[in-house]
């Protein structure tokens, strides 16, 4: 997925509140502003905002010496989820489809996304997922890829939906590799959070080589690449995971929820509708 002129304002505030979870310099967070405009001058509209994600996260981590700003809010995000996961477990295990009730759970923790300027509630949100309509469901084409592989790649997103990532991990009933950051960025989820989230209870953690708020191929391990192209079915969660791997394969499920009305636009739904989508 290319950038669009309305991704640029979204770059200038992710950089300024990434720089002000590191430091309150405010001559440090003048340095960074402008060193993300000048980047924004020579950025390529062909470029996908991962790709431009990603160094504005690096001068974050270089210009205020802190590798991950996002730390003690990764750490909260996490606990609430784990406070609310028994419930979420009660109510995918007495739900009639157990399968898709963890796909609707999986999604509902999406919405903690500090990339994206926007508050949220995760137990509403827990309430709204389980009965909100999709805008896009490929859940057919997801069985059947489901029934024939021999595992699942899962590509994580932020550090507390991973928590409920393990319900659905839990419902596939599949030999599952669970696809983290390779460095801290935004609030993605690393190993370390994947491990503090209880993933390494339920799947294979490995880290796909990508620093980038997605996973940019060209920039990812020889291992996680080796699993992408053999896998036959991977699930990809969240807004970055998407506007990294849009078009890369028919094998490809993306779910999320739509946060922003540039993604919202390319997918073809409305903002805050959720999908389950398919290539």
């Amino acid at each position: 997925m290319k950038t669009f002129l309305d991704c640029i304002p979204c770059f200038m505030n992710q950089a300024l509140k990434a720089g002000r979870f590191a430091t309150e310099d405010e001559k440090t967070l003048k340095e960074l502003l402008a060193v993300t405009g000048e980047m924004v001058r020579e950025i390529s509209f062909d470029m996908t905002p991962p790709e431009i994600g990603d160094r504005i996260y690096k001068e974050v981590r270089r210009l205020t010496g802190v590798d991950d700003p996002f730390l003690n809010v990764k750490k909260e995000n996490i606990q609430e989820a784990l406070a609310l996961y028994p419930e979420a477990e009660r109510i995918v295990e007495n739900s009639p489809d157990r399968l898709m009730a963890a796909i609707r759970m999986a999604i509902a923790g999406n919405i903690i996304d500090h990339g994206v300027n926007r508050n949220f509630d995760i137990h509403a949100m827990v309430e709204q997922c389980m009965q909100q309509d999709f805008a896009i469901c490929d859940f057919s084409a997801f069985n059947e890829k489901l029934e024939r592989t021999s595992f699942v790649l899962y590509i994580g997103d932020n550090a507390g939906e991973s928590v409920f990532d393990r319900l659905l991990i839990q419902a596939l009933a599949k030999p599952v590799i669970y696809v983290v950051r390779e460095v801290p960025v935004i609030n993605d989820v690393t190993m370390d959070d994947a491990l503090f989230s209880g993933i390494g209870g339920e799947a294979e953690i490995i880290s796909s080589g990508s620093t980038a708020p997605g996973t940019l191929l060209d920039r990812c391990n020889k291992r996680f690449l080796d699993l992408f192209h053999s896998a036959d079915l991977i699930i990809s969660k969240g807004q970055g995971n998407y506007e990294a791997l849009s078009g890369k394969g028919e094998n490809i499920f993306f779910m999320l929820r739509a946060k922003c009305p540039v993604i919202a636009s390319h997918l073809g739904v409305e903002v805050d509708d959720i999908v389950l989508k398919n290539g």
